[in-house]
């Protein structure tokens, strides 16, 4: 059974940084495209940044140069460093998992991503 558990979400004021991890289980981690999602109350779940499993890396707009994914392969873990953190990064963030590898979808879209992990919440405050 697979898992993905996030952690390291909090609060802080805005300009400070936090990162979130995720840490997975059940599956061959190295094989899978992993992504970050956050959804803020009332709206949409939007795309943050994934990494494929070649390393290649993309960001939503928003996040570019301020946020980082990485992942460790060794340990099954996925993380987010952000940096000079907004009150609009205020959400729950999501750790997702493509374990298809395929598909009509992008890595930048929710629905390409078939595991979710339970989320933690960032609140930013001004």
């Amino acid at each position: 059974q697979v898992q993905l558990v996030e952690s390291g979400g909090g609060l802080v004021q805005a300009g400070d940084s936090l990162r979130l991890s995720c840490a997975a289980s059940g599956c061959t981690f190295s094989t899978y495209n992993m992504g970050w999602f956050r959804q803020a109350p009332e709206k949409e779940r939007e795309f943050v940044a994934a990494i494929a499993w070649t390393g290649v890396t993309y960001y939503a707009d928003s996040v570019k140069g301020r946020f980082t994914i990485s992942r460790d392969n060794a340990k099954n873990m996925l993380y987010l460093p952000m940096n000079r953190l907004k009150p609009e990064n205020t959400a729950v963030y999501y750790c997702a998992a493509d374990s298809i590898g395929t598909g009509p979808y992008t890595l930048g879209s929710r629905q390409r991503y078939d595991l979710w992990g339970q989320g933690t919440q960032v609140t930013v405050s001004s």
